[in-house]
């Protein structure tokens, strides 16, 4: 997703009422790298998906996409944030998470799989570009980096960190 003009990113809870139209989750590992998924065409992406009315909640929902999309776990997540998109004609939440990546699992071919995706992991310095995010990307990333060294003591800014795929 390329970022608009007027995008904003809000580092605080999405408001009461509003509806969430995705999840994406900043996955961290044990060296400091994030998930990313890759397309094949230079289009990378956090891995994510919509909310489901199974799920109980955003945590949920994020641990559901990522290990049904990228055969991820996610041990920890919390809430960084949101943008608003005016999807579907009414104001929704683009959700923030940043995650402790639990185990990379291997991947499986099924109906549900597009064997063209691959995971890749790489530094949360590196990843906005990646992603094409110019202003909230950064933001985001920095959020990320700061929460994962605090919480659960992994070095987001690791020289370790580098490019790597994981299948």
């Amino acid at each position: 997703m390329i970022e608009g003009e007027n995008d904003r990113w809000r580092p605080v809870p999405v408001p009461p009422g509003m509806p969430v139209a995705r999840v994406y989750g900043w996955l961290v590992d044990q060296v400091g790298r994030v998930l990313l998924h890759d397309h094949g065409n230079g289009n990378y992406q956090l891995p994510g998906g919509t909310p489901e009315g199974g799920d109980g909640d955003l945590v949920e929902t994020l641990r559901r996409q990522v290990l049904a999309d990228a055969r991820v776990t996610v041990a920890e997540a919390v809430q960084l944030g949101y943008r608003a998109t005016d999807e579907g004609g009414e104001p929704r939440a683009l959700v923030s998470m940043v995650g402790r990546i639990g185990e990379v699992l291997p991947r499986r071919v099924g109906p549900d799989q597009d064997r063209r995706v691959r995971r890749l992991m790489t530094s949360l310095d590196a990843a906005p570009a990646l992603l094409g995010w110019r202003t909230t990307g950064p933001q985001q990333a920095v959020a990320a980096a700061l929460f994962a060294e605090k919480r659960w003591d992994l070095p987001a800014c690791s020289p370790l960190a580098f490019t790597t795929y994981a299948d």
